[in-house]
């Protein structure tokens, strides 16, 4: 999850200006715009001139906000909703249910926003190859996010071995049940099997 510097909803804070809304809605448009064209004639068939005509602005705006194709689809605001859930959840409750709770209440308010977008999304991961590698790649950045909350809640290091394992292990457990319910049709509740996939990891990987 690559984030763009939109405010969650889940983070309320000072109205932006004028210039920051304006940024904010033409990140949107052009995303908005790369989605419908995916959608009508596949990812790979469409240009990033194509996307910047859709949008009503210049293929050098759509690179100043978006340095890749790839990265319209893979830049989010997934990280501030997940960081923002953590923290809220009680000192008191050990870390990694910490972890737990706070990615099933953020995946509930991503999915709520705009399905459409998340199963298109899962979609294009699935099938289209260089969007995975750029998704790997981009994980680092949400690593270290949620590698500093943890720190936090337990004392050590932000890159203590240990934490570095559960939360590779949180993220790659993520993208694989996102993988199997797309392949699946999109069928069921992505937040129970996100649940559930966590529930493996949460009782030690017993089978």
């Amino acid at each position: 999850m690559a984030s763009a510097e939109t405010p969650s909803a889940a983070q309320p804070g000072p109205r932006l200006g004028l210039r920051e809304r304006k940024k904010i809605q033409t990140r949107q448009a052009i995303r908005r715009a790369a989605y419908r064209l995916f959608e009508q004639q596949g990812y790979d068939a469409t240009p990033v001139d194509r996307i910047a005509e859709a949008a009503d602005v210049s293929p050098s705006t759509v690179f100043r906000y978006f340095p890749t194709k790839e990265d319209i689809v893979l830049t989010d605001e997934y990280d501030p909703v997940l960081e923002a859930a953590i923290r809220a959840r009680p000192a008191e409750e050990p870390p990694v249910e910490a972890v737990r709770q706070g990615v099933i209440v953020s995946m509930r308010d991503i999915v709520a926003r705009d399905m459409a977008e998340f199963r298109q999304r899962a979609r294009l991961m699935r099938e289209v190859p260089a969007l995975r590698r750029r998704a790997a790649e981009g994980m680092g950045e949400s690593g270290h996010m949620l590698c500093g909350v943890l720190a936090e809640r337990t004392g050590r290091a932000a890159d203590d071995i240990e934490l570095r394992i559960v939360v590779t292990a949180v993220f790659a457990a993520m993208n694989e049940a996102l993988m199997y319910w797309d392949e699946r049709g999109q069928t069921e509740d992505i937040v129970a099997l996100i649940e559930r996939t966590l529930d493996v990891l949460g009782r030690g990987l017993t089978l």
